[in-house]
């Protein structure tokens, strides 16, 4: 049988999601839990690869099992007394033997945690940005980017991808009371891209570049044009969309 977990985790203490020789990774955690708590070997497969220090409010993840009714209705409970407080497990669900965590997600959606104040409390958790900024303009450039669909501009140089399309159907900022929110919606994304976008946003929104900017960048297909990789740290993935149809 094959089941979907859906999980939270702060990424801060993590070299990103996709397991790797020395270094802590969140699949990591979860398949060694996964392994002792049903006694045999287990591997998961994630909905994308977060990068080190990058957040996730939902991530999904889907692995193999010959769980009994027991242990599919305990397994969220005990994973979460097992695991790390960083990770949180919310739900276990049947989906369909082909359904397949990465590849039949329809659309993920990313936010970037700006903080125009500094806060001891949110370290790790936003970026403080201590520059005024206009949101009006980093809103006015962010709606160019759903007239596009090649964002090789924004890709991390030397990507091996075969390609560079992505659908991008939401990009605004909104307002907070400490500082500013992102939020874009695509079918897929490229590595670095969210944080490329944003960093050129800033560099919109402080008056170093104009609106219009945001047209030639798009069109150079060269991350050189593109701003600023802005950090880690104030990336999270909140949702990933699937067909209903995946699930028994």
């Amino acid at each position: 049988m094959r089941y979907f977990l859906t999980l939270a985790y702060n990424g801060t203490s993590f070299h990103g999601w996709q397991r790797q020789p020395n270094a802590t990774s969140v699949q990591q955690a979860l398949e060694e839990a996964l392994t002792t708590l049903l006694r045999k070997p287990i591997a998961i497969t994630g909905a994308g690869r977060t990068d080190t220090g990058v957040h996730a409010k939902e991530m999904m993840a889907h692995f193999e099992g010959d769980l009994s009714l027991e242990e599919e209705e305990n397994l969220p409970y005990l994973l979460n007394r097992f695991l790390k407080e960083e990770i949180v497990i919310y739900r276990l669900d049947k989906v369909k033997a082909d359904a397949h965590a990465r590849f039949d997600a329809t659309a993920r959606t990313y936010e970037y945690h700006l903080g125009f104040q500094k806060n001891p409390f949110k370290q790790q958790l936003y970026y403080y940005f201590h520059q005024p900024v206009s949101v009006e303009k980093m809103n006015e450039a962010a709606k160019i980017l759903l007239e596009y669909e090649d964002f090789e501009a924004f890709a991390k140089t030397h990507s091996d991808v075969k390609t560079f399309l992505c659908n991008v159907t939401r990009a605004d900022w909104e307002s907070t009371a400490e500082g500013a929110i992102f939020t874009i919606t695509a079918n897929r994304f490229l590595r670095n891209m969210v944080r490329a976008i944003v960093g050129t946003l800033l560099e919109i929104g402080t008056g170093k570049i104009e609106v219009v900017d945001m047209h030639k960048i798009i069109q150079s297909k060269n991350r050189g044009e593109a701003g600023f990789s802005v950090p880690a740290a104030g990336l999270y993935l909140t949702e990933i969309q699937y067909p209903k149809s995946i699930y028994l």
